[in-house]
């Protein structure tokens, strides 16, 4: 089985990506037949998972500098089934709770639209959205998980209208614990090409700020193809010679909604990755640009994002598996409610299969 094909998929988009990128975007190795040999056709394995993550979005590219951090756990199955030519299927489900520090997880790149512009788009959204949206923000996991995800505080300490609580000492006080989880069923035909279809519903479980009790959805299709094994460790005397073992193409596609069904926008991701061991340590790049198309509320036209992403994970044990991540993305035009410049998510935790 490829190794890095197995693990671009296996968080969900499990990485990405924070992110994104986030927990539910979290690739681990141990969740499958781990990186070891592959399953036989028509071999069945179950494995229960646990992943605990601590992650932090900061939007630079947005006044005040709005920022978030969450503390998740998630607790989950993942179900595989083996397939000729080194194949499989597996069926990854994960629900668990998330400590919200500034406001709920969203979908990337979601504008605030000032209430005498939401007038402007009655017709087209169908209605209006008020201080639901009071801020933009970058997602991260998905990611994966990503690779992306999370909604932010204002970071500058001033007092905005609709951000409750903003001003007093921190800039991401503590709000509450939310629901999140996320569905994946994944098709790897063979051992260089894999697909997914992935959903990360988020439920809101308080009125606070600009976040609204209800269940923001997420939903993804990733395909990936690696040119070689992935078998690359540099550690093992791998040189440049064997470069071509950890290439692989990724394309991805996501849409987001919020609690009120505001449709916030679709983006494709068509990146080009490089996977390597170095002894145990596993680390995937990940860079491409990022074709955005924002909803009618935001007044925005379509723009061509850039971004990427470090993800690296160390397995403590056959059964744990220590992660983090860094995943920039660069937003090429600005307007009202958005900016142009950077927004980052970062993350670490740790994963258990047993």
């Amino acid at each position: 089985m490829n190794l890095f094909l197995r693990r671009v998929f296996q968080g969900g988009a499990v990485v990405g990506l924070l992110l994104g990128g986030d927990l539910a975007l979290r690739s681990v190795r141990a969740h499958s037949s781990a990186g070891g040999e592959p399953l036989e056709p028509g071999e069945f394995v179950a494995r229960p998972v646990v992943t605990i993550e601590g992650h932090g979005g900061f939007e630079t590219n947005l006044e005040g500098r709005p920022e978030h951090y969450a503390i998740d756990g998630q607790f989950g199955a993942v179900l595989e089934w083996g397939l000729p030519n080194r194949g499989s299927f597996a069926i990854e489900a994960q629900i668990g709770p998330a400590l919200v520090w500034g406001e709920a997880e969203h979908f990337y790149g979601r504008v605030h639209v000032e209430e005498g512009a939401h007038d402007d788009h009655a017709e087209t959204d169908g209605e209006e959205h008020g201080d639901d949206h009071e801020d933009e923000h970058a997602d991260d996991h998905g990611d994966d998980h990503g690779d992306d995800h999370g909604d932010h505080a204002e970071a500058d300490g001033e007092s905005h209208a609709g951000h409750e609580g903003h001003g007093h000492g921190s800039g991401a006080p503590f709000r509450r614990t939310d629901i999140k989880g996320f569905v994946q069923a994944r098709y790897q035909p063979n051992d260089r090409l894999a697909l997914s279809l992935s959903w990360w519903p988020y439920y809101v479980t308080g009125n606070q700020g600009e976040d609204s009790v209800g269940l923001k959805n997420e939903v993804g299709a990733k395909l990936v193809y690696a040119f070689g094994d992935g078998d690359l460790n540099f550690a093992l005397g791998d040189g440049l010679e064997s470069v071509l073992d950890g290439l692989f193409v990724s394309v991805e596609n996501r849409s987001g909604w919020e609690t009120d069904g505001l449709f916030i926008g679709n983006y494709t991701d068509p990146w080009l990755g490089f996977g390597f061991f170095v002894d145990q340590l596993n680390v995937t790049l990940t860079a491409g640009p990022r074709f955005y198309s924002p909803g009618n509320y935001s007044g925005l036209s379509q723009r061509t994002d850039w971004g990427g992403e470090i993800e690296m994970e160390y397995p403590l044990a056959e059964s744990v598996v220590l992660f983090a991540h860094w995943k920039p993305i660069y937003s090429t035009a600005g307007g009202e409610g958005w900016g142009k410049g950077w927004s980052h998510h970062v993350g670490t935790g740790v994963s258990f299969s047993f």
